[in-house]
């Protein structure tokens, strides 16, 4: 597997887009096992963190699943006739369509909070709870900031029990991660007094789905993503 040192360290998206491309062009098959992390971190030349960043950006996209342990295997690839939403990698920043996008997430989460309060079980409830703890714990820290956000959300879609809706979930925020790629999004989770907010929101929107509250749930995710959509809307304005 030919993998490239990286010139500028902390740069996640560019492991994401080696690893992405070997997947497609099935030299990484389905099925294989990735290098551990700390092999990864060190073939790249990169901290252990920032290559999280980049395997969780890949879960996200549906291309591999993370083991508990950190095992990371690849998954099959499915065809882009079975695709849920169009590929919008080849667009620049553009604040309509990450408008549109947020649009089409409201719509989407504040719909699973609700199903997942009513479906949740108790192994989704423990996987909540340990995100919550690492995200109290890492308030301020970019990177952890922003891969337990984007977990919290992909465990909550999973908790709905509901493949469908836990696939679009993974592609949507696929494609905001790829309409917000230049923006300064992870400064966003730098700041503590923002991220000390999105911990008790995401808290928040558990405790109610941890008391089968469905309309709490739905009230909580839409508070949430209000909250979050004014403060991209700032970055994205700049």
């Amino acid at each position: 597997m030919d993998l490239s040192r990286l010139a500028k360290k902390n740069h996640y998206e560019h492991i994401t887009e080696q690893l992405k491309a070997l997947i497609l062009n099935g030299e990484l098959p389905p099925g294989a096992k990735l290098p551990s992390t700390k092999e990864l971190s060190e073939r790249f030349g990169v901290g252990r963190s920032t290559t999280r960043e980049a395997l969780s950006a890949l879960k996200a996209m549906g291309l591999i699943e993370i083991r508990q342990g950190g095992n990371c295997t690849v998954r099959s690839i499915p065809s882009p006739a079975h695709s849920l939403l169009p590929d919008l990698s080849g667009l620049q920043t553009n604040k309509q369509t990450i408008l549109e996008l947020i649009e089409v997430r409201k719509s989407l989460e504040v719909s699973n909070a609700a199903i997942a309060a009513l479906k949740r079980d108790d192994h989704d409830l423990h996987s909540l709870e340990a995100i919550l703890a690492e995200m109290e714990q890492h308030v301020g820290a970019e990177e952890v900031g922003e891969r337990t956000d984007l977990l919290f959300h992909l465990t909550l879609a999973k908790a709905t029990h509901n493949s469908i809706l836990a696939h679009l979930f993974e592609s949507l925020s696929h494609q905001m991660e790829i309409g917000i790629r230049e923006t300064r999004r992870m400064e966003i989770y730098s700041n503590h007094s923002v991220s000390a907010q999105f911990f008790h929101e995401h808290r928040a929107i558990y405790e109610a789905i941890k008391s089968k509250d469905p309309e709490a749930a739905q009230s909580r995710m839409k508070e949430h993503l209000l909250h979050e959509k004014s403060i991209l809307l700032k970055y994205l304005a700049d």
